[in-house]
């Protein structure tokens, strides 16, 4: 019961950082049309919803891990 509780608390701050993140950018950025970590396109309703994004929603995730990790 723990871990479902834990990942409704990741997923919440997952977004809620993504509002914040998307009021703080442009919003004509151009994004990427495939990743440049796995090379995997990027499905368009993320680059509509994040402009200017240059990872898939999978590597991003991994990426925003290791940083608050303290790894990357």
């Amino acid at each position: 019961m723990a871990e479902l509780i834990d990942e409704a608390n990741e997923r919440a701050e997952f977004n809620i950082s993504i509002a914040i993140a998307n009021a703080h950018i442009n919003h004509d950025a151009v994004s990427a049309t495939h990743c440049k970590a796995c090379g995997k396109p990027i499905p368009e309703k993320r680059r509509v919803a994040v402009p200017g994004c240059t990872m898939c929603i999978e590597c991003q995730n991994f990426t925003d891990k290791r940083k608050k990790a303290g790894i990357a």
